[in-house]
């Protein structure tokens, strides 16, 4: 699978709101880091901010080792896929060796990408009508089909839709290719226009043990007949039952693809983990932002 082009890629002399924008737009990770709190001389004033990605760095909070030791509690925080914010102290003296001796506050957002990585197969009317869908949503996509200039022209045009990448395949060959190079992770969606290769995919589909989930469209006749065939191919009960066919969320009848569309998006936001506990523990603490602050109640 190619590898992200230069569109994910900020320019090296933005502005830390450009890139910001860039990498929101792109869903890439990334950190916003910005001074909340001073004290005594300091490199800069309160408000001031940088961006961080694993690679690059956009605009300066002062320089100096104060800065790198920002830059390298930010990549800590982005390889450790942390989703809170953090408040990290710097007393110029004392941790960063800098004879100024001011004292900081930094706010550490880390953003942690993409939320989802999805391997769409098939660009019929279903499938445009997910593409339009999911463009809004911190998703990645990669979009796949085998037929020529397969696309609707809205799709092609990459500047419309930054996360989106597309691949023409090979049939059956280039379907298995395909899914080798998928992530792990990623949540595949099976909706071609020929059966045939729908079960190839499912099949190569199936041999992965790391992606997070597997959907088919289709009737209950065409998955009785599916289930049967790759019981054929050496698959077990247990991993054949990975697979959703029909898709979509329970109780969603429509036939319409923008209404099978809309239940295959909703059943995709109930699967995975349970992110509820987790959320409710995000933030900082009333009094560590008062320390900072030095506001009293």
């Amino acid at each position: 699978m190619p590898t992200p082009d230069d569109r994910s890629v900020p320019a090296p002399e933005s502005s830390w709101h450009a890139a910001l924008h860039h990498l929101q737009e792109n869903a890439e990770p990334h950190v916003l880091a910005t001074l909340v709190g001073a004290a005594g001389s300091t490199p800069r004033e309160p408000g001031t901010k940088m961006v961080i990605t694993s690679k690059a760095i956009f605009d300066t909070l002062g320089g100096g080792t104060f800065e790198y030791q920002v830059i390298a509690a930010a990549r800590a925080a982005l390889a450790r896929g942390d989703k809170a914010p953090a408040l990290e102290a710097f007393p110029l003296g004392g941790r960063a060796g800098q004879c100024c001796g001011g004292y900081l506050h930094v706010l550490i957002e880390p953003f942690s990408g993409a939320e989802r990585h999805i391997a769409l197969f098939g660009a019929g009317h279903v499938g445009q009508a997910l593409v339009g869908l999911m463009a809004p949503l911190p998703w990645h996509l990669d979009w796949f089909d085998s037929r020529h200039d397969p696309f609707p022209a809205w799709a092609v045009d990459a500047s419309a839709l930054p996360r989106l990448r597309l691949h023409q395949i090979d049939g059956e060959a280039g379907a298995a290719s395909a899914v080798a190079a998928l992530p792990a992770g990623a949540d595949a969606l099976v909706m071609t226009h020929d059966h045939g290769e729908d079960l190839a995919l499912v099949d190569a589909l199936l041999r992965r043990d790391d992606l997070s989930s597997i959907g088919l469209i289709g009737s209950s006749s065409k998955w009785a007949s599916f289930k049967r065939r790759l019981a054929e191919a050496g698959h077990e009960p247990s991993a054949i039952q990975r697979v959703r066919c029909p898709i979509g969320i329970d109780g969603a009848n429509g036939k319409r693809p923008y209404e099978i569309a809309l239940a295959v998006v909703a059943e995709l936001m109930t699967l995975g983990p349970d992110l509820s506990a987790e959320t409710d523990r995000r933030g900082i603490t009333p009094d560590s932002l008062r320390d900072v602050f030095g506001r009293d109640d």
